[in-house]
């Protein structure tokens, strides 16, 4: 057996274990990166710990960081607060409120699982008390944080954009962000009408006042991976009770006041989030210096108010990216790269080694960490892309992306297990099996139609 062949049934090896026991893959990935770099490679410590990615790593600390800032200081929940206020009595508005909420909160930093964590709670608590389709408002919160989740200065873009400009292909950043947000919110716009969106539309009624609980979506958990998704190592074990609507000490301390609506400090937090997007996307500034130095404004402002935002930095999420990409960065200097790409370029039809690496994403990001994929799957597909197959770079990487996110409505997601653990007045096995058969479904269908749309027509 081959070094590569070998290299590789490690990396599957690393998805198996990480998803059957609450180990953090980022962990299994340097320790590969580790044994097969020195026992398979060659190479020495200095090789391996040289590809590691320096600049990822800032980036998603900064925005973290950055984020958490924001999360403790209030500024977050005013913003969720305001949102739910402008529904008035409109109930049809509602699901697209939550839409909305989740796509804004991933597009400007938030993981996505932490984005539901926030937002399902809030969501799930309006279905039951007005009567709206459960699974409609939980697929509405997982496909707008999927929505948000590529634009340039989030989780999923940064690590998406750092693959490919690293692999020398053609960068497109908006036309990645364009695709998610388009896709999701036309599956969210299809889910609507069929699951009971036309008779909301009929029906307006005053809403209550709803007191938003304080949630800390960037915490980092010590709890197992949540139905085998290492992405939930970045959510705090307490959101299922601090988000459920039961009385406790953080929403008494919203009741209280503490984080009083609009004050100076949340309008100058609101305002730093704004600069970041605009230094990042006018001014092509690096989003990780740039949210550590916005962050660093705001924690000398009021120190003792941003005390436990360093802790709340993803660290375990930021583990599994930096690993898994270590571990590529191995498999590239090994030639295994280069040794897949040329396989799957040299099958007879490109076409079909497109949707072959299509349905790989969706498959493993099923079961599995998204982040991981994106950051393992596109390294792949990059001699194939190279290889003059006519296949648009710029497009497959679009759809490559969507279809390895798309698919995390599953209940062995992170997301959907947010969605179930988080739905009122239903049969709860019943409910499993709908998020079920819609992951499947999505699973099945989505890699299709990203390839007709992303690959096939373009050429």
């Amino acid at each position: 057996m081959t070094p590569h062949f070998l290299s590789i049934y490690a990396l599957v090896a690393m998805f198996v274990i990480a998803t059957i026991w609450p180990i953090n893959m980022g962990v299994l990935a340097f320790v590969g990166a580790f044994l097969v770099g020195t026992l398979l490679a060659g190479q020495s410590t200095n090789d391996i710990i040289g590809g590691f990615p320096g600049g990822l790593f800032l980036t998603l600390v900064g925005i973290t960081w950055l984020f958490a800032i924001a999360q403790n200081n209030g500024t977050i929940d005013w913003l969720v607060r305001m949102a739910v206020r402008a529904v008035k009595g409109r109930i049809a508005a509602i699901p697209w409120i939550m839409f909305g909420i989740s796509a804004m909160l991933t597009a400007v930093g938030a993981v996505s699982p932490g984005a539901v964590a926030i937002v399902a709670p809030i969501a799930l608590g309006f279905a039951f008390r007005y009567h709206i389709s459960p699974l409609l408002m939980g697929l509405m919160v997982v496909h707008g944080a999927q929505a948000g989740g590529f634009s340039p200065i989030s989780i999923y873009g940064g690590i998406t954009n750092g693959v490919v400009e690293k692999s020398g292909l053609p960068l497109s950043p908006m036309t990645t962000f364009a695709a998610s947000f388009t896709v999701n919110a036309a599956v969210a716009l299809i889910l609507f009408m069929v699951l009971g969106g036309r008779a909301l539309m009929q029906m307006r009624q005053e809403i209550e006042p709803v007191i938003v609980p304080h949630v800390e979506i960037t915490r980092a958990a010590t709890g197992p991976q949540i139905f085998g998704d290492s992405e939930a190592e970045a959510i705090s074990p307490r959101i299922g009770r601090e988000g459920g609507g039961h009385s406790n000490k953080l929403v008494d301390e919203v009741n209280e006041g503490d984080h009083p609506d609009g004050n100076l400090y949340q309008i100058v937090t609101l305002a730093g989030l704004g600069l970041l997007a605009v230094l990042v996307l006018a001014f092509k500034l690096d989003i990780g210096f740039i949210a550590l130095t916005i962050g660093l404004a705001l924690a000398l402002w009021a120190p003792t108010m941003q005390k436990r935002a360093m802790a709340q930095v993803a660290w375990p999420e930021i583990m599994l990216i930096t690993g898994v990409s270590t571990y590529v960065a191995v498999m590239e200097g090994m030639g295994t790269i280069d040794f897949v790409g040329d396989s799957v370029a040299g099958m007879a039809s490109p076409l079909l080694a497109a949707l072959m690496l299509f349905f790989i994403g969706a498959v493993v990001s099923a079961f599995a960490s998204s982040t991981a994929v994106l950051g393992s799957l596109i390294p792949l597909a990059v001699p194939f892309l190279q290889g003059g197959t006519g296949v648009s770079a710029i497009g497959f990487i679009a759809g490559m992306a969507v279809a390895s996110t798309i698919v995390d409505v599953s209940p062995f997601s992170t997301n959907g297990a947010l969605v179930l653990a988080n739905a009122q007045g239903v049969d709860k096995q019943a409910f499993f099996r709908k998020l079920l058969n819609y992951g499947a479904l999505v699973t099945l269908i989505a890699p299709v139609v990203l390839w007709l749309i992303f690959v096939v027509l373009p050429g």
